[in-house]
């Protein structure tokens, strides 16, 4: 914090010094709208995948949910049964995340405002109707989100932590697009975030813009558990890369026995494309079928079956769009924990 900023966050004056900003550049946050604010403390959502291994995520308005929707979708089919690098393994993740995705521009916003029916997405019932969906010669051309039966670049910052006792803790942190809105208050050397980005402006939307609303956002901090008990602690960061990250990453360990450092460094595929919690909901200016991205590290065989599946795949060699990835697991039995970090882009693994 720079001196100015510094003499006020002593005097605790910091809310005074941005409302004092904001009227002289033209903004519209106020010291009032600070005052009123209140933070959450949010439960998790579980879904059991298979052989006893949970995924945890946060709920909406994040898209942590969506990571779930997908492992409840998938544990419909032993993708053990393929190589993991191949086809029919890549084409489920993907047509996974992609009806995952539908929901998520459906349904996913402030709850307090919004409420979405989590419990209903989440059932085993209806991963095994979505599951249905999913034709396993050929991509969909379109997916439509769920009946209730009642995006972008940034610089995310990842880290998980644990100590001796078994404490595990799982953070992310992003100002959204670039560094954020650009914006510093005098003199106290912070950027404000501009996750209001990610409003809808469709009024019938559950996201639209609302004051005291929060907006759709896509930071999701990982947890896993195994046999109740917790396991791993980990991220993936990367916009709407996150929860297709956290679902490979599980894939890679749980159905095809890869150690942590391994299911990090395994070629990754990202799918984007489809409706946004940012658009109207008709979704009609979304490719709807999107476009596959896939690392190098996926053989032209799998490529060229999974174009003849239907799907528009690029093959890209910067690693940077396929997420950041660390991670920390803990033995049970012995208490001895294993870290991992991402060869991609900047991390590291450090134990003390």
């Amino acid at each position: 914090i720079a001196k100015g900023g510094r003499d006020a966050f002593y005097k605790g004056e910091i809310a005074h010094v941005m409302d004092d900003y904001f009227r002289r550049i033209g903004g519209n946050l106020r010291h009032a709208d600070f005052a009123a604010h209140s933070s959450k403390w949010i439960e998790p959502g579980c879904v059991d995948y298979r052989k006893g291994y949970e995924l945890c995520e946060l709920p909406p308005n994040s898209q942590g949910f969506a990571a779930l929707q997908m492992a409840n979708i998938l544990k419909n089919v032993d993708l053990a049964q393929w190589p993991r690098g191949s086809a029919e393994v890549l084409h489920y993740i993907t047509e996974a995340k992609r009806l995952a995705f539908e929901d998520v521009a459906r349904f996913y916003a402030d709850p307090d405002i919004s409420p979405a029916p989590l419990e209903w997405l989440l059932s085993d019932a209806y991963g095994k109707e979505r599951f249905a969906l999913i034709n396993p010669a050929e991509a969909s051309p379109e997916f439509g989100p769920g009946e209730p039966k009642l995006e972008g670049e940034g610089d995310t910052t990842y880290l998980t932590v644990a100590d001796k006792d078994g404490m595990m803790v799982s953070l992310i942190q992003s100002n959204y697009r670039g560094m954020g809105s650009g914006l510093v208050a005098d003199g106290l050397g912070f950027m404000f975030q501009d996750r209001g980005e990610l409003y809808s402006l469709d009024p019938d939307h559950p996201n639209v813009y609302a004051p005291g609303k929060r907006p759709f956002q896509t930071i999701i901090p990982a947890f896993m558990k195994k046999d109740g008990k917790p396991y791993m602690s980990f991220g993936l960061m990367g916009g709407g890369m996150q929860p297709q990250g956290h679902v490979q990453v599980m894939i890679n360990m749980v159905d095809y026995g890869m150690n942590l450092q391994e299911a990090g460094d395994a070629a990754r595929l990202n799918h984007d494309g489809g409706r946004q919690p940012t658009q109207d909901l008709s979704g009609t200016d979304a490719n709807l079928l999107g476009v596959l991205h896939v690392e190098p590290g996926i053989s032209q065989e799998t490529i060229e079956r999974l174009k003849a599946m239907g799907h528009d795949v690029k093959v890209v060699s910067d690693g940077v769009m396929f997420g950041g990835y660390q991670a920390i697991v803990r033995d049970a039995e012995t208490g001895v924990y294993t870290g991992a970090t991402e060869m991609r882009k900047d991390g590291q693994a450090i134990g003390y």
